[in-house]
């Protein structure tokens, strides 16, 4: 129950910051502030939580890395499902608080849609949106396992690590596909916009970033795997 409880407060405050940001000041690429801002809030919240809840719950608060973590035998299929379902709710809490805020507070949202994730930067391309979520993971999730692996010496400084590289991952990716590479960050964005704006357009993109995220969660569970096994070529 406190991983649970854990992995709910982190992915709702990684929701609530994040892409409350991200409404608040838009994070539209030509206008550079807004779109580092959104970057650096959504970094800056992982390391906040790596350093409050890691203790708990390792920090995951993102279904990705808890399918890597599970692929290299860090966790059991039903802690799995636990932490899956405690983060897609605590991102479907967070985007709720967000949508009360800024409509009971009658603030403009500057992304036009509660920060959801979506392939207008790729030309609306399914592949090109894929491979963007899939690789950006790959390259997000492998820091993650090098950095807390027991064979790693990085001690207090792995939240930090963790953090700043996905600031650069949202600074190489929100132009593209408004960066994901968090399946639950994706899906409460996507739910509460559907809810309150009464469409459903958030919603048929939703898969790609379940998908992308997931392939690339996977092949970097299987090089960090190999990367560990001492084999040398």
């Amino acid at each position: 129950m406190k991983k649970f409880i854990a992995e709910f407060i982190g992915t709702f405050t990684l929701v609530f910051a994040g892409c409350g940001t991200a409404m608040l000041v838009g994070c539209d690429y030509t206008f550079g502030c807004g779109y580092l801002l959104t970057a650096l809030a959504f970094g800056l919240t992982i390391v906040a939580m790596a350093y409050s809840i890691g203790n708990v719950s390792g920090c995951h608060i993102n279904p990705a890395v808890s399918l890597a973590v599970f692929i290299n035998n860090g966790m059991t299929i039903g802690e799995f499902v636990v932490y899956f379902i405690a983060q897609l709710m605590g991102a479907f809490a967070g985007s709720g608080v967000l949508a009360l805020i800024f409509h009971e507070g009658n603030l403009l949202d500057m992304t036009g849609g509660f920060a959801t994730n979506g392939l207008a930067g790729v030309s609306g391309s399914v592949v090109a949106g894929l491979v963007v979520e899939a690789i950006f993971t790959f390259i997000f999730i492998l820091v993650i396992l090098g950095v807390t692996s027991k064979k790693a010496n990085h001690g207090s400084f792995a939240g930090l690590v963790i953090g700043l590289s996905l600031v650069l991952i949202h600074i190489a990716s929100i132009g593209l596909t408004g960066t994901s590479v968090n399946p639950a960050r994706s899906f409460g964005p996507a739910i509460v916009s559907t809810i309150i704006m009464g469409s459903g357009s958030a919603l048929t993109e939703l898969w790609v970033f379940f998908v992308g995220p997931f392939v690339g969660a996977i092949i970097a569970a299987l090089v960090h795997k190999y990367f560990e096994s001492g084999k040398e070529d």
